[in-house]
């Protein structure tokens, strides 16, 4: 990673609570950047944030809502970010369902919130605003969707990301590219890794099911989705707003992070290598229910392989070995903020290309 970039530099990150939040928090803070965060309290009881103690790295911690236009601007301006990362969001399929409402307002309006707050905030220079791999009108293809493939959503996660983006490109084309603030949208695989306590998640279900000595029950186990250690994206995100803060207004666009087409497997792959992984793990379709899911999705992430030379380092088994490890430690007791920082450093060490 370039350090020399990140020492000293004042970062906002929106939903620095949450699982992917506070693992860029840790990686940012290490780097010797002075980091706030905006968010609402994490999510679950058992939450990363807590057991790595992230509120202790931060210069600024601030409790707050992306729908309250006037608490995120006031954060805004307090904390005087000169990059900003955008990833408080409503992030689950299902749950889009049962409140779609909540899901429009937070990664809608959220959206628009935050862009105007950045918008009245003089010295931000980079703004990535984190989307997801599901933003693409889904056709089924059996490969990767590129950055220039039609947006969509059948789902209301789905669809109000994509509308997410199209927010970010008019307030970029609008307002922001005009004060110098250079704008992009990342969108990423399907993410796995230690301290994910989420509910209606794969990864955080077979743990818990584990942890409790039952069988994981699993819908649409033959869906295939591009599966990747946090830490992949997060690389991706940090290097796409050092290329951002540059100047160089070829970057103000949108970015698929994603893994290798061999790291896109059905569910029921992933599990059968988890299970191998954790003595007495088992698992067993039920009924997919009537809730929408796509049976197939990819992500072709070569342009930031060619333009930003960004590569995944830790493929799928090497990403279950990480996990696994992670959620050993705990179950052990072990100092989870130490660990997370050596997983940083580990991955780090792993890469033989660029800078990230």
């Amino acid at each position: 990673m370039n350090t020399a970039f990140w020492r000293g530099k004042r970062v906002l990150v929106t939903g620095h609570t949450g699982f992917k939040g506070s693992w860029l928090a840790l990686w940012l803070q290490a780097a010797g950047a002075e980091v706030h965060g905006y968010s609402l309290a994490p999510p679950t009881a058992t939450n990363l944030f807590t057991q790595a103690r992230v509120a202790d790295l931060l210069a600024g911690h601030t409790l707050g809502d992306v729908r309250d236009l006037g608490g995120l601007q006031q954060a805004v301006r307090q904390a005087a970010p000169e990059i900003v990362f955008h990833l408080a969001a409503q992030s689950l399929v299902r749950p889009s369902y049962k409140d779609p409402v909540e899901s429009y307002a937070t990664n809608v309006m959220g959206t628009v919130h935050l862009l105007e707050a950045v918008r009245a905030c003089a010295g931000v220079r980079a703004v990535v605003s984190v989307t997801t791999d599901k933003v693409y009108e889904n056709r089924e293809w059996h490969w990767g969707y590129r950055e220039d493939e039609p947006l969509g959503g059948l789902d209301p996660y789905a669809s109000s990301k994509a509308c997410a983006e199209l927010v970010t490109s008019a307030y970029r084309a609008s307002f922001l590219a005009q004060a110098g603030v250079a704008v992009a949208t990342a969108r990423a695989g399907n993410v796995i890794g230690g301290g994910d306590w989420a509910d209606d998640r794969l990864v955080p279900d077979f743990f818990r099911a584990t942890d409790k000595a039952l069988s994981l029950e699993v819908r649409h186990v033959g869906a295939t989705r591009p599966w990747q250690h946090v830490l992949e994206p997060l690389g991706g995100y940090l290097l796409l707003a050092e290329r951002l803060a540059s100047g160089d207004p070829a970057f103000a666009e949108a970015w698929n992070f994603g893994p290798g087409d061999d790291d896109a497997v059905p569910v029921r792959d992933l599990l059968d290598r988890l299970a191998r992984r954790v003595p007495g793990a088992q698992w067993r379709e039920t009924s997919p229910g009537t809730v929408h899911e796509a049976n197939y999705l990819k992500l072709d992430s070569s342009k930031a392989r060619a333009a930003l030379g960004w590569r995944p380092r830790w493929m799928l088994d090497e990403a279950l070995d990480r996990t696994v490890e992670w959620h050993r430690a705990w179950r052990a007791g072990e100092d989870m903020q130490k660990v997370c920082r050596s997983q940083i450093a580990a991955y780090q060490g792993d890469g033989q290309h660029g800078q990230v």
